[in-house]
């Protein structure tokens, strides 16, 4: 009873810091926030998909307080609630009013961030049941706790202009830290989640069972995030997309969602929430993610093609735009039912060939007319299918 009230007090604090830091940045204009390659929106968008961890992590901890899944989520809640009325509080302070302490809470709020990679690698390592894979594994938690210790001390200790405001000067800075200036704390956050995607990748392979569908969740909500970043990166790598851009934008709000899904995931997997209901949802993100990107690319290349054919005899792209709108609505059909059958085939053979059978039995049973054939085929069909363990089958008699 003690835990759930603390994992309940705990997330009433997560909500409390980081709608206060959201009050705060609410009140800055929006032009120094433009000005500094932020936005409004989009941070409090962030802010709120990073309190649905502690949401997860509150719901978890107190169901199974044992768990320490659940209180990590919290504690990344806490972490960011705390840095998100920092952060707050330091931009109101410098843009519209004169507050104390916010040279404190621009160190704080320069520092605390970076946390969040190794609570998440932690969790991920723990995840489902809270326990690593086996005592080989341990030197992999202490790397998300150690590696993290050179990255703090990084944003903490340098002397100078604070990274996060560079107008603040650190007034914690140590003369004798210049030497971390040279650090990669990028390289020391990629390691962590590294090794945390390779623990979850080993446990997967091992898995059985309702271990493995909990697995599934979680790989299905890190494919999409990861998935989304190297989409991102080959259009940025493709045609460049400015950070300020409307289309850099729209990334932006997507991989929130996106990486909103991955407590979540976390959270049904745990608590075992229709946790068979992730095979239906796998397929369906194959089959339409999949659609979209080849409907997409279709329509790109149909208005590029039809451009250069129609525009001397029209100089105008509506008509393209218009053929190319309807060369995609006449493929949507098809494409689907392709892209099914062809995930079917590789991700979900069983059901494939499954179907399969049904549609052989179905045309011969048109023609077959002899009853012990056919039952014997009926049974046939009913194991390849159903797999069971025995198959009888009773014919009534009819009388006339």
């Amino acid at each position: 009873m003690r835990t759930d009230r603390l994992a309940w007090a705990l997330l009433a604090t997560c909500v409390a810091t980081t709608g206060t830091g959201v009050a705060f940045l609410a009140l800055v204009p929006a032009e120094v926030l433009r000005s500094e390659d932020d936005s409004f929106l989009l941070s409090v968008t962030f802010a709120l998909i990073l309190l649905v961890f502690g949401a997860v992590g509150a719901v978890v901890a107190s169901r199974i307080p044992a768990n320490p899944v659940g209180w990590i989520f919290l504690a990344l809640g806490l972490v960011e609630g705390l840095y998100e009325l920092a952060y707050g509080y330091t931009h109101y302070s410098l843009a519209v009013d004169a507050l104390p302490a916010t040279a404190y809470t621009a160190w704080f709020a320069n520092w605390s961030s970076p946390l969040s990679p190794a609570l998440i690698g932690l969790a991920f390592l723990l995840f489902p049941d809270g326990r690593l894979l086996s005592r080989r594994w341990r030197p992999a938690s202490w790397l998300c706790v150690l590696a993290i210790v050179p990255v703090v001390a990084h944003y903490a200790l340098l002397p100078g202009p604070i990274s996060e405001f560079p107008s603040v000067q650190n007034p914690l800075g140590v003369e004798g830290a210049d030497f971390l200036r040279d650090f990669n704390s990028d390289l020391a956050i990629f390691s962590i989640l590294c090794c945390a995607a390779v623990g979850v990748f080993v446990r997967f392979r091992r898995s059985r069972g309702i271990e493995r569908q909990q697995l599934k969740w979680f790989a299905w909500s890190a494919g999409l995030v990861a998935g989304f970043i190297l989409f991102v990166t080959l259009v940025d790598a493709v045609i460049g997309l400015d950070d300020d851009s409307p289309g850099a934008m729209a990334a932006g709000y997507v991989f929130a969602v996106f990486l909103g899904g991955l407590p979540v995931s976390a959270g049904i997997a745990i608590l075992r929430y229709r946790l068979y209901d992730i095979d239906v949802v796998i397929k369906r993100t194959l089959v339409y993610g999949s659609l979209t990107i080849l409907l997409g690319a279709s329509y790109l290349a149909l208005v590029l093609i039809f451009r250069l054919a129609l525009s001397p005899l029209t100089g105008q792209s509506d008509l393209a735009v218009a053929g190319s709108t309807l060369a995609v609505a006449a493929l949507f059909r098809p494409l689907r039912s392709r892209i099914q059958q062809g995930v079917d085939r590789r991700f979900y053979r069983a059901r494939y060939d499954a179907l399969r059978t049904l549609d052989s039995f179905s045309a011969r049973l048109r023609d077959e007319l002899d009853l012990e054939t056919l039952g014997a085929d009926l049974r046939h069909v009913a194991h390849d299918t159903m797999q069971p363990a025995h198959v009888t089958l009773w014919l009534r008699e009819t009388r006339r």
